[in-house]
């Protein structure tokens, strides 16, 4: 079975001790492939790994010190611009962070790459700019952990919807009924490593290898076999990313 982490911080100071043995840990466990997010240290991860990948992005909550990722846009290990967004959580000002947002929605659109979207506490304006700037265009909604309604909203527009750990939380309801009506070529499966791991793991540090439980959670919930879930979301992540050589 062939499995992708289509989002992880494989670069987050939490794996300064074990890096390489996290990263043999995913590919035992089946994860082909690897999709780091965000940073220049990513990227260089991804030079040293065949099979993984980089995003290149201004997170919202680092609007106030956004750095220039324009030069990383060409690599050609840099698949997608993200993980881009807003974010009110935290108390940053929109005014701060809207800037940031719509310029790395131009930045992606003249280099013809995907956008990785972060939203927390921010539904209805980040909808508002994808709808106004980047319907039918390729986007992954990242962590999604919202309602059926939400889901359809974002289906309509044309997105992949990434699915991680909190999937398989006992009182995460709403998000397995969304699970259920993402067609199979629109669905992708994510850890966000090392945070929100997975049961039996909650509440630990999370790795890419841990993915295989929210494909387990994704099948169960659909009611198909995880095979099955696993090969459109690979195929899902080859689409999308452009990256057609894990096999």
């Amino acid at each position: 079975m062939e499995l992708v982490d289509s989002h992880c911080h494989l670069d987050d100071g939490q794996f300064d001790t074990d890096r390489a043995a996290m990263i043999e840990r995913a590919r035992a466990a089946g994860v082909q492939c690897m999709l780091t997010i965000g940073s220049e240290a990513g990227v260089r991860l991804a030079d040293a790994y065949p099979f993984v990948f980089a995003t290149v992005g201004v997170h919202p909550n680092d609007s106030a010190t956004a750095r220039d990722i324009e030069p990383l846009v060409g690599h050609p290990k840099v698949k997608a611009i993200g993980e881009i967004g807003l974010d009110y959580h935290w108390g940053v000002p929109k005014e701060t962070q809207m800037p940031v947002f719509l310029r790395q929605l131009e930045i992606a659109r003249a280099a013809k790459l995907p956008i990785v979207i972060h939203t927390r506490d921010a539904w209805d304006d980040t909808l508002a700019v994808l709808r106004a700037y980047w319907k039918d265009l390729p986007c992954v909604m990242h962590c999604f952990t919202g309602i059926a309604e939400q889901a359809k909203e974002c289906l309509d527009l044309g997105y992949y919807l990434a699915f991680g750990g909190v999937t398989t939380f006992p009182k995460a309801m709403e998000v397995r009924e969304a699970v259920k009506i993402v067609p199979g070529d629109r669905l992708l499966l994510e850890t966000d490593a090392p945070y929100l791991a997975p049961a039996p793991h909650r509440g630990k540090r999370n790795e890419p290898a841990f993915v295989a439980y929210t494909a387990q959670a994704i099948a169960a919930t659909r009611g198909v076999a995880v095979e099955e879930v696993a090969a459109q979301t690979t195929a899902n992540f080859e689409r999308i990313f452009g990256i057609h050589s894990l096999h």
